[in-house]
């Protein structure tokens, strides 16, 4: 079999250092991300105390942290090293996953658009799982109240949403001191307030007045914020795509760079 020789084949020293320089703030950031979870998790004793984790019935923001941070720290990883050390395999690996990732968030933005109720259904749901958890996790309970603050809305569909709390709940015959009240995210903020009332919620609910709290829930105030930020929605997810292709577009061209440098030592 005979091959072609490509004469003064080299790798691209201009490529070799970009895919390097793209690379290190992600497997720097990675291992920030993952210290920032091992650490929150010690704060909650989690780590100290394993069964914790079992007991956990809401969504953990720690679990996305960390997640977040092994994926961007294994692709920073295998771009540093993979271009240093020019292996195939590595930036092969690299490339495969960028891409994987990329087919996963399209298929995410086609399920969104095609299947808008059943995405719909999936997130009350999911808020409302957390609403009953609320008091199970400190971050968790930070989340939640962030998401009610910003976006001036309270529970799911509505304040009523947080009867799913045992510590909130009109029903029973608990003596929380919260009884048929709602978190003090929920509470309008007056522009005179320079300290959080953190009682502003309690017993709002026994009363039909809710001109105090946010009356709207969180998922159809997301429905109303999104028309209206679709084009920067759009942008942010261009700018990902984009920053995606130009990492496959340089691990391939690496790749091509250094096949070429082997098949011309043959």
């Amino acid at each position: 079999m005979h091959y072609y020789r490509y004469e003064s084949a080299e790798v691209n020293c201009c490529y070799k250092y970009l895919m390097f320089s793209y690379n290190i703030i992600f497997w720097l950031a990675g291992g920030a991300f993952i210290a920032i979870g091992f650490w929150a998790w010690s704060e909650k004793g989690v780590l100290i105390d394993l069964t914790r984790m079992t007991q956990m019935h809401g969504f953990d923001p720690v679990w996305l942290v960390l997640a977040v941070g092994a994926v961007t720290f294994i692709l920073g990883f295998a771009g540093c090293v993979g271009a240093l050390r020019e292996n195939i395999c590595l930036l092969k690996f690299f490339s495969g996953l960028i891409g994987f990732i990329f087919f996963l968030e399209l298929t995410a933005v086609v399920l969104v658009v095609v299947f808008q109720g059943w995405v719909k259904d999936r997130i009350n749901d999911f808020f409302l799982n957390n609403i009953k958890a609320y008091r199970d996790d400190i971050d968790l309970q930070n989340l939640i109240d962030s998401l009610q603050r910003v976006n001036h809305c309270c529970g799911a569909q509505e304040p009523n949403d947080w009867d799913l709390n045992v510590y909130f709940s009109c029903n029973g015959t608990h003596r929380s001191r919260e009884k048929c009240g709602v978190p003090f995210s929920c509470c309008r903020k007056h522009p005179a307030d320079t300290v959080i009332n953190t009682q502003c919620g309690y017993d709002v609910r026994f009363s039909t007045d809710w001109s105090n709290i946010y009356s709207k829930g969180c998922i159809p105030a997301l429905e109303d914020w999104l028309p209206g930020n679709m084009y920067t929605v759009a942008i942010i997810f261009i700018v990902i795509s984009l920053l995606q292709m130009v990492g496959i577009y340089l691990a391939r061209t690496l790749i091509a760079d250094i096949e070429k440098v082997k098949l011309n030592y043959r």
